[in-house]
């Protein structure tokens, strides 16, 4: 299981994190087609969304697994231990029910993230089974999208 974490601030934040989960193949950021995907590492992504976090007064916990299953048990973990779920399950988005329905049990909001625009590739990507129990949707803005969720997950959560 490939699992990394990545905490925002020096000294504990007494509030729960944010949750970010990256599916398959986002290991290989910034080195699989970056034609499509740019030249950014998820280790760039973490670190710049670590800051943003802390510079918001929150904490992001960032994990990544090749794994269907370690994706469900991080959600299921979330119920209990996340204010949010910013969640870019890669292909598992086309595919996984399971995926579908840990997300669906989620009382917190849950961004779904893609660093390219799905509806301008091929057709098995324009349908996401998250985006039915996801709270918003931001694609093709590159790895910009990350912070642009983290920020509708704060100003959702401070309604």
């Amino acid at each position: 299981m490939a699992k990394r974490a990545t905490k925002s601030a020096a000294k504990p934040i007494a509030m729960k994190p944010i949750y970010v989960l990256n599916g398959p193949n986002l290991n290989l950021l910034g080195q699989r087609e970056p034609e499509i995907y740019g030249r950014a590492t998820l280790a760039d992504v973490e670190k710049s969304l670590a800051a943003r976090a802390k510079a918001l007064g929150s904490a992001v916990l960032c994990l990544q697994s090749n794994n269907e299953g370690d994706l469900v048990t991080w959600i299921q973990e979330a119920r209990t231990m996340a204010r949010g779920v910013i969640i870019n399950a890669g292909a598992y988005s086309h595919t996984s029910i399971a995926i579908h329905d840990a997300l669906a049990m989620l009382d917190i909001p849950v961004v779904e993230v893609h660093i390219s625009n799905i509806y301008k590739r091929e057709s098995f990507r324009h349908h996401s089974h998250i985006s039915s129990v996801a709270t918003g949707l931001i694609c093709g803005l590159g790895v910009k999208g990350y912070e642009l969720a983290l920020e509708a997950i704060l100003a959702d959560i401070s309604k």
